[in-house]
This record gives structure tokens, C-alpha cells and sequence, in this order.
């Protein structure tokens, strides 16, 4: 079962009060046995010393009925003697004693626990020497009686306990549940505040919280500005698709439509032709569009891990250089430095490596060219560039080119103007950039991601 918190800081908060009680409970218990039993053991002391005068001066008669009913009625249970003169010999009280426990019984007066027909009573035995020539010798009194007073006293002296301790118990508990709910009412406002919210109300918590709520403010505040990041990149998305992918699709259309009017053989081909160029266009559009959606959402979640940079550009560069020699481009790939591991995801940085690929291999590399990816690690950042030998980038567009769907007028290629924007994203989303390196032939692209 599951507790509310307020049930919970209230169980927490009163069940070790409670068991705090208990245990004191049992202390005093035990404390207020042995204060009944110090308490009787001395008035039955005092008893005994006078049942032995009292003996002493009757000359061994038994005691008067006065005195015993008087004894019994000031300890509260019955009182029984006996006494036995110099070499064991019965004097008076009662013929049948409780019997000792095993022992010498030096110690007197010596008092000990036993039974009498069943009945639990306390003993105590005493030896008195006596000089009168009545009883010259050492006489040996033993007087008992019933326990359950000291039962009932103990019992009151607990009763007494537990009810003080469940009377702070229960006045605590009062209070802390009302000082719970009244600590709570912030938390209770918070909550009326956040349901008030409409549904597109994303903006941050501005109202003021107890100290230990601001991690929780803070956690929902981060939450809602990745809610508004990831609700802005859906309607770019949308907006971009939407706005990218109508003229292709039209485009398409009409191919296919002249495809069906085709006067002759040669003019089908041609037409055809025409209709798989535009559905490469569109599938690298799609393809493209959807690549800058993963890195969004990607870069949203924070996915990274500890990775091996090293071996990931050898890895994508080679399943590269494959696609790259059908066109008679040289891929290579060369590390300086100490090698380091980077924390980012994966999937995002060889998505940025593959796009600064494609981008040199379509617009930069020529038929024999070569395409050179290299590592530099620095001390603080790593620096993964992507060169090629081809004409380069005209100074007026070096930062035009890193916008979305951004093309020169005369690049003449099937590009769709997004794979330099999802790589500075990818770069972006780690903390770093990506750059057009100036003063070198062809085009350089630097990526600098940061080591810590």
C-alpha cells in the first residue's frame, strides 16, 4: 500500500514515539516491580521484627487477632509467621512454612520467592539470638505473605506511565499532523498553480517555495523548458517538411503526368529519366529532413556516453571511402595527438561525419580527387576536420552555407541544402561548432567538440 506524503511523514514521525513509549514502558515496568519489591520487602522486614517482640513478650503465644488483622489490613495481603526456637523446636504460628531455596542460609535476614498451596508469596527469615532465659538461644522468624499487592502496584505505577506517555503521544501527534498540513500548504498551492496552467502554458515556475522544494522547481522548470525546445523543434519540423517537401512532390506529379503523354519511345526515356532524378531528389530531401529531426530529438534527450572518437571516424570513414572510390575519390584518415575519449552520443556524431562527407564528396571532391579526415587532439577539444580538394567556397557565402536549404545558384548537385546545418547542430548540441577553415585549398570543415 502506498502512503500519501503526508501520511508518511506522519507515520515516520510518530511510530518511533510510539515505540519510544513502548520501551519506556517496559523500563518502567521493570523499575516500578523493584520499587513495590524494595518498598514490601521492608515493611515485611519490619514485620517480622515485630511478630519476634511480640512472641518474645507473650512468652511464644500466638499472636492476637488484633495485631494480625491489623498486619494484613497495612500491607494489603495476609501475613503468615512461624517460629522456631534453639535446636529447631516449634514455638508458635503456623505448622507449615514455604520452603527455602538450596543454600546454606548464612545471609539473614534473607528473603526469597516461594509458594504455599499453590499461591505465590514472598518470605522473608530472620535469626535472633535471645538471652531470656524463656528463649536463650538462636531463634529463627519467618514471616510471608500474598504478592498481589505488589503486583497491583506495579501495575498501577505502569498504568500511570502509559497513560502520561499516551497522553504526550497523542498531543504530539496532533500537532505534528497539523504541522504537517500546514508545512504542506505550499506544496498544495504549487499543485493548484500547475493544474490552473493551460495546455500550451510552458513557461517557468515563478512563485516562491520552501527551500527544499527549489530542486523540484528547478527539475520542472528544466522539464518544461525541454518541453517548449522539443515543441519548437516539432513545429520546425513541420513547418520545413511541409514547406520542402510540396514542390518535389509536385514536381513528381507532373514527370509522372508527362510520362503518360509521351509521344514516343525517346521522349519516355527521357521523361523517366527526368522522374527517378526528381525521386532521388526528394528521397535525399526526405532522408535529409528526418536526419536534422533525429538530431533534434537526440540532442533533446541527452543521450552520451564515454566514446572512442578514434574509432568511430575510422570505422564511418572506411564504410565511406567504398561509395566514395565508385566516383574515383581517395578517402583517408590520419590521428594526431593523445587520444581521448569524448562524452557525446554516437549516433549524433557520426551522423555530423557523414553529413561533412556527403557535403565534400558532392560538392567539393572532383573525378580523382581525394577526401582527408583527420583527428587533432588538443588538450581541451579534439578537432575532427573533413577536407577535400575541390574549388572551394566563395568568401560571401561561408556562413550562408551552414543555413537550412541553403544552395548556390550553380552548384548543379541533387543537394537539399541541410547536411552542413545538421552538422553544426550536432557540434552545437555538444558544445562545440562547426567551421569553414580559411587559408587552405578546397574546403576545410572543422568540427571542434569539447574534451571535458
Amino acid at each position: 500500500m502506498r502512503l500519501s506524503l503526508r501520511a508518511r511523514l506522519f507515520t515516520m514521525i510518530v511510530l518511533p514515539l510510539v515505540l519510544v513509549a513502548g520501551l519506556a514502558s517496559w523500563a518502567r515496568l521493570d523499575s516500578a516491580t523493584q520499587l513495590s519489591q524494595r518498598l514490601y520487602d521492608q515493611t515485611l522486614m519490619a514485620v517480622a521484627l515485630v511478630i519476634s517482640r511480640d512472641v518474645l513478650l507473650s512468652e511464644g503465644d500466638i499472636l492476637t487477632g488484633a495485631l494480625t488483622g491489623a498486619l494484613s489490613e497495612a500491607l494489603g495481603d495476609r501475613v503468615f509467621y512461624r517460629i522456631v526456637g534453639p535446636e529447631g523446636s516449634f514455638v508458635t504460628g503456623f505448622s507449615e512454612a514455604p520452603a527455602p531455596p538450596p543454600g546454606d542460609g548464612a545471609d539473614m535476614p534473607r528473603f526469597y520467592d516461594s509458594t504455599l498451596d499453590g499461591v505465590p508469596v514472598r518470605v522473608v527469615t530472620l535469626r535472633e539470638h535471645f538471652d531470656d532465659p524463656r528463649f536463650e538461644g538462636w531463634v529463627t522468624v519467618q514471616v510471608w505473605q500474598t504478592v498481589s499487592e505488589r503486583a497491583a502496584l506495579s501495575l498501577r505505577l505502569l498504568a500511570q506511565t502509559i497513560f502520561s506517555l499516551a497522553s504526550v503521544i497523542v498531543t504530539a501527534g496532533l500537532i505534528v499532523w497539523f504541522g504537517i498540513h500546514r508545512g504542506l500548504r505550499p506544496m498544495r498551492q504549487l499543485e493548484a498553480a500547475i493544474a490552473a496552467r493551460t495546455p500550451d502554458d510552458l513557461h517557468p515556475i515563478r512563485r516562491w517555495v520552501p527551500p527544499e522544494m527549489n530542486r523540484l522547481v528547478e527539475a520542472t522548470n528544466d522539464l518544461l523548458a525541454r518541453l517548449r525546445a522539443a515543441f519548437a523543434a516539432r513545429d520546425a519540423f513541420i513547418s520545413d517538411a511541409a514547406h520542402q517537401i510540396r514542390n518535389p512532390i509536385a514536381s513528381l506529379q507532373v514527370q509522372a503526368e508527362a510520362l503518360l503523354t509521351a509521344p514516343d519511345e525517346a521522349s519516355l526515356r527521357r521523361r523517366a529519366g527526368d522522374l527517378a532524378a526528381d525521386a532521388r531528389r526528394a528521397g535525399r530531401l526526405t532522408n535529409q529532413l528526418l536526419s536534422m529531426e533525429k538530431v533534434r530529438g537526440r540532442s533533446l534527450r541527452r543521450e552520451r556516453s564515454q566514446l572512442d572518437l578514434v574509432a568511430l571516424a575510422t570505422e564511418t570513414s572506411r564504410g565511406f571511402a567504398a561509395r566514395a572510390l565508385r566516383r574515383g575519390v581517395e578517402v583517408s584518415f590520419a590521428s594526431t595527438g593523445t587520444p581521448r575519449s569524448v562524452i557525446a552520443d554516437r549516433v549524433l556524431v557520426e551522423e555530423m561525419l557523414v553529413n561533412l562527407l556527403d557535403n565534400a564528396l558532392m560538392h567539393g571532391a572532383a573525378h580523382g580527387g581525394e577526401i582527408a579526415v583527420t583527428l587533432d587532439f588538443a588538450p581541451e577539444a579534439v578537432t575532427l576536420a573533413v577536407a577535400d580538394d575541390g574549388p572551394g567556397v566563395p568568401d560571401d557565402l561561408r556562413e550562408r552555407i551552414f543555413d537550412r536549404f541553403f544552395r548556390a545558384e550553380d552548384d548543379g548537385t541533387a543537394g537539399c541544402g541541410l547536411g552542413l546545418a545538421i552538422a553544426r547542430d550536432v557540434a552545437q548540441a555538444h558544445g562545440g561548432d562547426v567551421r569553414l577553415a580559411s587559408g587552405t585549398q578546397g574546403a576545410r570543415f572543422e568540427a571542434v567538440l569539447p574534451l571535458s
